[in-house]
C-alpha cells in the first residue's frame, strides 16, 4: 500500500471507500467476463460463431488485462480483494454474462457479450468522472480501460448491424491502452 498515494488521494476529495468498492466490483467484473468470455468463445461455431471467435477471444484476454491492473491500483491504495471468492463474483458491478439458453445461437452470444461492454463502460465512466482532475492515476488507468471496452463495444455492434464501427480487429500485442500499467 502506498500512504502517500492514498494521502493524496484523500486530499484530493474522493471517498478512498467508494473509490475502492467501485475498484472492486470493476475487478470482479472483469474476472467474470474473462471467465464467461472463454465459455461464450468456446461455443462460438459455425461459419457465423467462427466470424466472432477471434474479436471475443481479443477481448477476453484484455479484460484479463484489465483484472490486473485494477488489482494493482486498488492495492496501491490500501484496498484488498475479498478473501472469498463467491463473495468477489457476488460483488462484481455488471450482470455476469452466461451463455444463453440457446448455445449455439450466435446472435444472442454476441447480445451477450455487447451488454457486457456496456456495462463495462459505464463503470469506467463513472471511475473516470470521480477522479478526474483528483486522482490522475486511477483516472488514467479507467480512461485506458474504457477505450478498450468501447472498441469491444463497437466490434460487438458492427456484428449486430448496428452501424460500421470504424475500428478493425486488433493485430499486434493485446491492451494497447492499458499495457502501460501492467509492466
Amino acid at each position: 500500500m502506498g500512504k502517500y498515494a492514498i494521502e493524496i488521494v484523500k486530499k484530493a476529495g474522493i471517498n478512498i471507500d467508494e473509490l475502492l468498492e467501485l475498484l472492486i466490483s470493476n475487478a470482479a467484473s472483469e474476472m467474470s467476463t474473462y471467465y464467461h468470455y472463454m465459455i461464450l468463445r468456446c461455443n462460438l461455431i459455425g461459419i457465423d460463431g467462427e466470424s466472432v471467435k477471434e474479436i471475443a477471444e481479443a477481448a477476453r484476454i484484455e479484460d484479463r488485462n484489465h483484472y490486473e491492473a485494477l488489482v494493482q491500483r486498488i492495492y496501491e491504495l490500501g484496498g484488498k480483494l475479498p478473501d472469498s471468492l463467491n463473495d468477489f463474483y457476488n460483488g462484481a458491478s455488471c450482470p455476469h454474462a452466461h451463455l444463453p439458453k440457446n448455445p449455439n445461437d450466435t446472435k444472442e452470444i454476441i447480445k451477450t457479450l455487447l451488454q457486457a461492454e456496456r456495462c463495462a463502460m459505464a463503470g469506467y465512466n463513472k471511475i473516470c468522472n470521480l477522479t478526474v482532475g483528483k486522482d490522475h492515476r486511477t483516472y488514467d488507468l479507467a480512461l485506458a480501460i474504457l477505450q478498450e471496452e468501447t472498441e469491444h463495444e463497437s466490434w460487438f455492434a458492427e456484428f449486430l448491424g448496428e452501424g460500421p464501427s470504424g475500428h478493425f480487429n486488433r493485430r499486434g500485442p493485446s491492451s494497447p491502452y492499458v499495457s502501460k500499467f501492467l509492466q
